[in-house]
């Protein structure tokens, strides 16, 4: 009897879980936005107050990481949970030198996934994975898409492909963007679960104008310039830079505020899972830096380093967390607490198997997967987690490198094969902002850490096929 009460409650358990509605997912997804650009990261001179509502009734994720600190490998790399290497794009796509490189269609997105498995799909915004049509967004996986494929837009009256056809608009592309996103929601098939993905193009250079709604709040602003004591740092060109960018987030955190009131307003906040992120880091005075992994320098031109074969002498690649590290908020209503602070590290590999495992959309037998599904994370149910992180980044634009990072919480080792002295080696148990290389500490400690790390970074590359791995075998030091 025990038995059979036991089986129909497993049963009756099962169909309730069949039954559920599988939730929505909100995916917005900014262009360079710094994980220091944020309220809830301790920021108290930029206004998000509707990116830190999402925290507030969510989880703000402070250890999120990008695989590669530059656009189109990230975009990639959230798309398919693989490594750009592997997808064959290493660096942003240009198509004046890249001509037909984009993402490949034999690789499995998580749009096409959740398309499969009865999801609408919706793409508002940036893709940058593709210009030719074979490349398209609706060929990876979205069944509607209304932005522009490339990296570059200017934010005021834009050019914006809607129904196949590219048409000029007149307004700001952020709220442009916002509008379509908003109406699609609106409008959808109520049927059907969804998945939109909102890629705004803010606060990617240039970032004004703006409206003057959103100039108005920083116009005043005396910008803190982070490192004010490197040597020949640009200090007002930083505190310029620093209030155009926060304009630009400022215009972004307004329209997230747009969505969020439409979610509400259409009954839809309590079964949709909301995400909030960027595709890499960003620095402004950072290092004595602007940009991301493919940093220029801040400095005023007398104190610029010289230039070398394969680095001009404004450029400075990079791999400081500050261009790694993204912004990451989440909201799951009923599952994740308001305003918790998740300590463990993510990627952006992480999202398909994460989506996968939400919808109930399995993947198929035999694709290779290099994140991990973080629900159980996200529901509290994880008590031990990998802190590690590996990223890479072959630089082919301006300057030439072959950047090769394994982090752990303790240590942090770049490798650039490609160009001899540039390795760095950072303590951020001790040296969190990475001021210090060690590269050449003749310490015990540091030495065990540069070989230990070596080590992974070699297994790592060969667990993804690095074709770089075989000019990589550099003697230990």
């Amino acid at each position: 009897m025990k038995s059979i009460l036991t089986l129909l409650t497993a049963c009756g358990l099962l169909a309730q879980a069949q039954a559920a509605p599988r939730p929505n997912i909100v995916f917005i997804m900014a262009d360079d936005q710094a994980p220091w650009a944020l309220g809830v990261a301790g920021n108290r001179q930029v206004p998000t107050p509707n990116m830190d509502r999402i925290a507030q009734e969510g989880a703000y994720f402070p250890q999120a990481f990008t695989p590669t600190p530059v656009c189109s490998p990230a975009r990639g790399s959230i798309m398919t949970s693989r490594y750009g290497t592997e997808l064959g794009i290493t660096d942003w796509i240009n198509p004046k030198a890249d001509g037909t490189l984009g993402l490949d269609a034999k690789f499995l997105t998580w749009p096409r996934l959740l398309q499969q498995a009865g999801y609408a799909t919706a793409l508002f915004g940036k893709w940058h994975l593709g210009d030719l049509d074979e490349q398209h967004p609706t060929q990876r996986g979205y069944d509607t898409f209304v932005g522009f494929r490339g990296g570059g837009l200017t934010p005021k009256n834009p050019s914006l492909e809607k129904d196949g056809r590219v048409e000029q608009n007149e307004g700001f592309v952020v709220d442009l963007v916002a509008d379509e996103a908003i109406a699609w929601l609106g409008q959808r098939d109520t049927t059907q679960p969804f998945a939109v993905s909102i890629h705004f193009r803010e606060p990617h250079f240039a970032y004004l104008p703006v409206p003057e709604e959103d100039w108005a709040k920083v116009k005043d602003l005396n910008p803190i310039v982070p490192e004010p004591g490197i040597p020949g740092l640009d200090l007002e060109r930083v505190k310029k830079q620093t209030r155009d960018y926060f304009a630009s987030v400022t215009a972004l955190d307004r329209n997230v505020g747009r969505i969020l009131a439409a979610l509400d307003r259409l009954h839809l906040a309590d079964n949709t899972i909301l995400i909030y992120t960027s595709d890499h880091g960003y620095n402004i005075g950072h290092h004595g830096l602007w940009h991301k992994g493919n940093a220029a320098w801040l400095l005023k031109p007398e104190a610029l380093p010289p230039a070398t074969p394969n680095i001009p002498a404004i450029e400075r690649p990079n791999m400081f967390d500050t261009s790694i590290r993204i912004p990451l908020i989440i909201r799951w209503p009923g599952v994740i607490k308001g305003g918790t602070v998740n300590p463990h590290a993510l990627t952006h590999l992480d999202w398909l198997p994460t989506f996968s495992a939400l919808s109930g959309a399995p993947i198929p037998s035999g694709t290779t997967i290099r994140g991990r599904d973080v629900s159980p994370l996200l529901r509290g149910e994880v008590k031990s987690w990998d802190e590690d992180i590996y990223a890479e980044y072959s630089q082919k634009h301006r300057a030439q490198v072959h950047m090769r990072m394994y982090r752990t919480p303790e240590w942090k080792l770049v490798r650039d094969f490609k160009n001899e002295g540039r390795d760095e080696l950072y303590h951020l148990a001790a040296d969190p902002g990475e001021t210090r290389n060690l590269i050449a500490d003749p310490s015990p400690a540091a030495r065990a850490a540069y070989h230990d790390l070596t080590a992974r970074i070699f297994a790592k590359m060969a667990e993804i096929h690095d074709p770089l791995l075989s000019q990589a075998q550099l003697p230990p030091r």
